[in-house]
């Protein structure tokens, strides 16, 4: 029987070769879950255990750092991931306002996909436009002095 991508066996080999690659490298946890995210499009929870007995860790020391960061997802994204900065100086440009109008619009919360997988909304905690608020990050291209009618048009092209 021949294992189907995402399938336990080849979960695990795909995983031990990621390890492979970072085992030598001192904090070679965080770039192992990157790579892992980066291929299958989230953190399986499955992998978990696999990781932490590479790396002479726990697994809840595993869990902790994946559920830390709001960057490591525990469930794939949709195919589209708009991010809203939420840092104070996007906030005192109007950055909650915006924001109300992107979940309200999409009908997401916080870390919430779309039924149809389409669009998944996250927060941010500052993307580096403070000059510039508010500020997005919309399929990892970054979006500077948001207003209504700009998030109106990049919001038409997602949904």
């Amino acid at each position: 029987m021949t294992s189907q991508p995402g399938s336990a066996p080849d979960s695990a080999s795909t995983v031990a070769g990621i390890i492979e690659r970072h085992h030598d490298r001192e904090g070679a946890l965080l770039p192992v879950l990157h790579d892992v995210q980066d291929r299958f499009g989230h953190i399986p929870p499955e992998v978990l255990p696999q990781i932490a007995d590479a790396l002479g860790m726990s697994t809840a020391e595993i869990h902790g750092v994946v559920t830390f960061y709001h960057d490591f997802r525990q469930a794939p994204a949709g195919r589209h991931v708009v991010k809203i900065c939420r840092a104070e100086a996007c906030q005192a440009v109007g950055a909650d306002q915006l924001a109300a109008l992107v979940r309200d619009r999409l009908g997401l919360d916080w870390h919430d996909t779309s039924r149809d997988g389409r669009v998944t909304l996250e927060p941010v905690f500052c993307l580096g436009l403070c000059a510039c608020g508010p500020a997005a990050m919309v399929d990892g291209r970054l979006v500077a002095r948001l207003d209504r009618d700009k998030l109106d048009r990049l919001l038409e092209g997602l949904t």
